[in-house]
């Protein structure tokens, strides 16, 4: 990426998103860099675009709830470390989550954006969408984003949320859809026409299928209309052929899924998480059932309420579904987060829960209805005490805080 980064830099992005969702996991589980780092490179040579990040709310950059306190003195570090902005949102859309981590990102000085994970169901409505943005509003985030995980929405619910987040809470609007439902190119013009200040694309090599639309070509449809951006499109080319070279280096982790795959209209699995659960059932040798999973996502998906397929709730559904596919069983297994999850532990689900899921995981007792976070014991001294000896910054001790089982072995291994 440091090499490019000058001429991305150039090309005026309203930003870069470039941390936060699985980057920080991956940098340390696979590739034994320092998370840390990376923001502070890409800010040495990202001078005039900001740097965003993704912010799971409660679930920071993890996959459970983290404690008020270690939440709270993660964004002082991101902010630190050079995150001009950041985009919170929380799986189940459960603004409650999402509290924290923006009062955080205001008090630090950096501007805090909230993100809807748009989901189809009979529970979820346009009413729905419109009061999370306001709720939102009311935090002090400065815009709404609506994010199609899984490119799924059509061009006419696009503009309808849009337009009525427009006019209901008057905040700029950004949209940000996946390609694999083979709608998002018209539905980012729809978005447009509806006021949307800002879509998410990738350049083309790195583009479609569970990826976004082609940066190039939309710049392209724009020329001529009222909302033509004037990007350099000899430097986007520039950009362009160097991310093909980065693709052919590690076309081996490709996804096999790079067209149009209508089966997202039913099961919503994101374009991220359907090329991990790819990766998973190859892993298995449970390649050739990748269908029958996709078919039992649907029905898991249901029996939960209806969780947005978001992190960590499309990992967790789609594990769920296949172990009952793998079992030959439906439930005769049930995750341990998945009983997180209907104890109500991650936040208020979207919907009913089945009522056999239900008695299987809570039996006599009642789910929980408070703010998860609420009840989690403050955790950044102990992590402080844990570390005593091994961290050497605070990030050394928050990336301990986040990843316990992990961390021991990577500061190890970067301090020998």
């Amino acid at each position: 990426m440091l090499p490019i980064l000058p001429k991305m830099d150039e090309v005026g992005y309203e930003c870069i998103e470039m941390w936060g969702g699985a980057t920080f996991d991956v940098a340390i589980r696979y590739l034994g860099d320092d998370p840390w780092d990376r923001v502070r490179e890409f800010k040495k040579l990202c001078k005039k675009t900001p740097l965003r990040m993704l912010l799971r709310g409660q679930n920071l950059i993890g996959y459970k709830q983290y404690p008020d306190d270690v939440v709270e003195k993660f964004v002082e570090l991101a902010a630190k470390a050079g995150i001009d902005k950041f985009l919170v949102f929380d799986g189940l859309n459960d603004v409650r989550n999402t509290e924290t981590a923006i009062k955080a990102v205001v008090k630090n000085g950096k501007v805090a954006e909230a993100n809807i994970c748009y989901t189809i169901s009979p529970v979820h409505t346009l009413e729905k969408y419109v009061q999370m943005a306001k709720d939102y509003a009311a935090l002090g985030v400065k815009a709404i984003h609506i994010e199609d995980m899984a490119g799924m929405m059509n061009p006419k619910q696009v503009s309808d949320v849009i337009s009525a987040v427009r006019k209901e809470v008057g905040l700029p609007v950004h949209f940000h859809a996946h390609c694999i439902g083979g709608m998002a190119d018209i539905c980012y013009w729809e978005a447009i026409k509806a006021g949307a200040c800002t879509v998410d694309c990738d350049v083309s090599s790195l583009s479609l299928g569970p990826s976004h639309p082609p940066l190039e070509s939309i710049v392209t449809c724009l020329k001529g209309t009222g909302f033509d951006p004037h990007l350099d499109m000899d430097l986007l080319a520039q950009i362009n052929d160097y991310f093909k070279m980065i693709r052919e280096k590690y076309k081996e982790y490709a996804s096999k899924r790079t067209g149009v795959d209508i089966s997202v209209l039913k099961h919503q699995i994101p374009g991220g998480m359907l090329s991990n659960l790819e990766s998973q059932l190859k892993g298995m040798n449970a390649e050739n059932r990748m269908n029958e999973v996709l078919e039992e996502v649907h029905r898991v998906h249901k029996d939960f309420g209806y969780p947005p397929l978001a992190t960590p709730f499309a990992q967790m559904v789609g594990a769920q579904a296949t172990i009952n596919v793998l079992t030959g069983e439906r439930y005769k297994m049930i995750s341990n987060e998945s009983k997180t999850y209907i104890r109500g532990m991650y936040g208020r689900p979207s919907g009913e829960i089945a009522l056999e899921l239900k008695a299987a995981v809570l039996g006599d007792g009642e789910m929980n209805t408070k703010r998860p976070g609420s009840l989690i014991e403050p955790g950044w001294e102990k992590a402080k005490t844990e570390t005593a000896g091994l961290a050497r910054s605070e990030e050394d001790v928050m990336t301990y805080a986040l990843f316990p089982e992990l961390a021991p072995a990577f500061l190890q291994k970067k301090y020998q």
